[in-house]
């Protein structure tokens, strides 16, 4: 039985200071050990309990960011999901969701990662934390090109709509200046 070396909290949804979300053995139950940038906390949920909460704090379910995934990058297993675009919190899983053993890593944070001769992935984050996953070099490097490809694709439609918006915004303005323009030149010859 593992031991709570961290602090227990209550409620959590990932943020941008959350680096990896991982199941945690305490007796007959699935805890979740999160480690963010500057420490630790341990939640009585299980990882995937957390992933659902932290999308539904942002605005949306679980379901519907698969839904999201699926339509903007075609894949159907294993699926990166966004939890908040604005604040760049991707996450992945390493095995099927639904297994007591998936962990669950936010791209952003990841710096380097590298294969041990185990047959796992030893992966380094931007703050130079580092811990071993029980993934395969080839599928950890596939589950980060796929959630840099959500990542991408994702922004370029934020991108895009927001070029439209602004686009519409200044040519609103620029008829409304119009039509002042002219208002005043018709009643100027009054």
């Amino acid at each position: 039985m593992a031991s709570l070396k961290s602090t227990l909290v209550e409620e959590y949804e990932i943020n941008p200071y959350t680096l990896v979300v991982m199941p945690l053995a305490y007796g007959s139950k699935i805890y979740s050990q999160i480690i963010e940038i500057d420490g630790e906390v341990t939640s009585p949920f299980k990882p995937m309990d957390i992933i659902k909460k932290s999308c539904e704090y942002f605005g949306s379910s679980y379901e519907g960011r698969k839904d999201g995934t699926r339509q903007l990058i075609g894949i159907t297993h294993k699926l990166p999901i966004t939890i908040d675009p604005t604040s760049n919190i991707f996450v992945f899983p390493t095995n099927s969701p639904g297994r007591e053993d998936c962990i669950w890593i936010c791209h952003e944070h990841v710096d380097f990662y590298q294969r041990t001769d185990m047959g796992e992935t030893i992966v380094t984050f931007r703050n130079k934390k580092q811990i071993s996953i029980p993934i395969s070099f080839s599928s950890f490097e596939s589950q980060m090109f796929r959630t840099a490809m959500l990542r991408t694709k994702l922004i370029q439609r934020i991108e895009e709509t927001q070029r439209k918006s602004m686009y519409l915004f200044t040519n609103s303005a620029g008829e409304a200046s119009d039509l002042k323009a002219n208002y005043f030149l018709m009643n100027k010859r009054r």
